[in-house]
């Protein structure tokens, strides 16, 4: 395909063709590569042993030496990328989809019955975790507090593997993080469809992950915004994250399958995505997420409705503006708006 550029020279405007991206030089390869790392300047300098001015005189395009063969090595070997790459003849598509695919060996589909899906998750998560989860309360802190939750055939076995794994996970000194998005929480204490707790089992689940993570610095739970960086909301599967071991696995669409993702790149950003700041979605911060989950309690025990809820969450919190967002519109009518000073990480 080609398509027209208008070109502004110093002196005189031409319209000239110009085939799409061919990367037909090293530097455009370097180019492209620096602006899909995220990286900044100095990060990426330093995993390529150079300095600052040296990258940024590519980046801008002010010099022309070919990059030395050191260079395309580190590259390579940091991003996991090809070397042939490289190659004069690696042009357009191609180096696209050199650089953009994933390896075979660096994604693993598990399809096992669900003792071995617990053995995998205890072998994973032994020493800590770094959870996203898509629904509120997690996994196991659902079978701890709630009985015959599951219809999957239980067994003394799998018995025997949940309390294992609940026993280490809730252990004071075990390092755990847990994101939840407020939409999932607010459907847990208030949503009347497909919410199969009683007001005794939710306030039991409540109690026992504010105990958790209530002045704990071995475990920080956060609510996030789902509507803050997108118009209809992120959609999210559970993600647990080993940053120090490269490894993360999701829960994929059958419930038996787990998708193992061992690619460098990819762990890095999702990790990067829920721990840098100005990237990461709106969220409470750890010591207020507990808070919340003792000020959501309150109201549950005084029978209070969503609306009569967010009201309360309003008046002795600064995070209302991150569960104003979650209501519907018809629901933002009938309710105040956050007041001012609201906070979002």
């Amino acid at each position: 395909m080609y398509y027209f550029y208008l070109f502004f020279g110093k002196t005189t405007k031409e319209l000239i063709w110009k085939d799409e991206k061919m990367y037909r030089n090293n530097i455009d390869k370097i180019i492209e590569i620096y602006n899909r790392s995220h990286l900044s300047i100095s990060k990426f300098a330093k995993i390529i042993g150079k300095d600052r001015r040296t990258l940024a005189s590519w980046i801008d395009k002010t010099t022309n030496k070919e990059p030395s063969e050191s260079v395309q090595s580190a590259i390579s070997e940091f991003f996991r990328y090809p070397s042939t790459i490289w190659d004069k003849e690696c042009l357009g598509e191609e180096f696209l989809s050199e650089i953009t695919k994933i390896p075979s060996e660096e994604i693993k589909i598990i399809d096992v019955g669900y003792a071995d899906r617990l053995r995998y998750i205890l072998e994973h998560e032994s020493s800590e975790r770094f959870v996203i989860n898509p629904q509120f309360p997690g996994p196991m802190y659902r079978d701890t507090a709630v009985s015959l939750m599951s219809k999957v055939q239980s067994s003394q076995e799998i018995e025997d593997l949940k309390e294992q794994r609940s026993s280490k996970m809730l252990h004071y000194s075990y390092e755990s993080v847990e994101w939840y998005p407020i939409k999932a929480l607010l459907n847990f204490c208030f949503s009347d469809i497909a919410n199969f707790y009683k007001i005794e089992q939710k306030l039991k689940i409540l109690d026992m992950m504010y105990e958790t993570f209530h002045d704990n610095y071995n475990k920080s739970l956060f609510f996030f915004d789902s509507y803050s960086r997108k118009i209809y909301g992120v959609d999210t599967a559970y993600t647990s994250i080993n940053y120090k071991k490269g490894v993360m696995f999701s829960k994929g669409p059958l419930e038996s399958v787990f998708i193992e993702v061992k690619n460098k790149k990819i762990i890095e950003r999702i990790h990067r995505h829920f721990t840098y700041i100005p990237e990461a979605p709106h969220h409470t911060n750890r010591v207020e997420s507990t808070r919340m989950l003792k000020i959501i309690a309150r109201c549950l025990e005084r029978g209070f409705s969503l609306l009569e809820s967010y009201e309360v969450i309003n008046r002795d919190t600064d995070y209302a503006g991150l569960f104003y967002n979650s209501l519907s519109p018809t629901l933002k009518e009938q309710v105040s708006p956050p007041k001012a000073g609201q906070k979002r990480s």
